[in-house]
């Protein structure tokens, strides 16, 4: 794992995007289309507003996918991790597509489609952060590091509810959504190359357990490791080398 660690949430965001920026310019000029998964968390935020300022980027030629949704929620809620991303990138930019999960009356059948969607051709990046209790998407521990699925529906634990409030994504813990429908580790793994943002003091034992921890649906981020071409950019405060 290629680990960059920057001074400030700021520089990582920056760092990671000049990186992605490159990477998908390079791709643009071998394919005619590219496929890239997002995130979509507070954490994410610096590098989403670099990277939309990234020159030369043909996002005509880009389809963006991302990579999990609360079940329950108002479709014109700003918690729905895909209004988040239509605020925080997706609006800003011409894209080919951005294809939304929409769980509807029937999450599973949602599941069925958004899977099929992802199966239409390879995905060239991902774009990702983990959680405090290591998970990646909504695939919290302990989690199936080799499901059959791409796309499943999922209850999220305490801790990951709780991170919500932390992101002040809601105001209350009783406010977060108990399900949602989350792509799976090996749907993430698919990826040709993958960009990990993990910024902030709260970050760091999550990621102290991913680079350190045998490799296990207990910490589903340390899956990150069995990748061969992944990306991890740090701040000093999410850094465990700083300790």
């Amino acid at each position: 794992m290629n680990i960059h660690v920057a001074e400030t949430p700021a520089q990582l965001g920056q760092t990671a995007a000049r990186d992605i920026g490159e990477t998908l310019r390079k791709g643009l000029r071998e394919r005619d289309h590219l496929r890239l998964i997002l995130a979509a968390a507070p954490s994410q935020s610096e590098m989403l507003s670099a990277l939309r300022r990234e020159p030369g980027i043909d996002w005509q030629r880009v389809t963006a996918f991302h990579m999990d949704e609360y079940i329950g929620l108002p479709e014109d809620s700003p918690q729905r991790f895909a209004n988040w991303l239509r605020s925080e990138f997706v609006d800003h930019l011409l894209l080919e597509r951005f294809e939304q999960i929409n769980p509807g009356p029937d999450p599973e059948a949602a599941c069925q489609a958004y899977a099929a969607l992802l199966a239409e051709a390879p995905i060239d990046l991902v774009l990702l952060g983990i959680g405090t209790n290591g998970h990646l998407a909504f695939n919290d521990p302990p989690a199936d590091l080799q499901s059959p699925s791409s796309v499943e529906v999922v209850t999220l634990d305490q801790m990951c509810r709780e991170q919500q409030v932390l992101d002040q994504c809601f105001s209350t813990f009783d406010d977060v959504p108990h399900n949602a429908i989350t792509l799976t580790i090996p749907a993430l793994l698919t990826g040709r190359e993958l960009f990990c943002c993990v910024p902030g003091r709260h970050k760091r034992a999550a990621v102290q357990a991913m680079l350190k921890e045998p490799i296990s649906g207990d910490c589903p981020a340390t899956a990150l490791r069995t990748h061969p071409s992944c990306r991890l950019y740090l701040d000093r405060e999410s850094s465990p080398v700083n300790e």
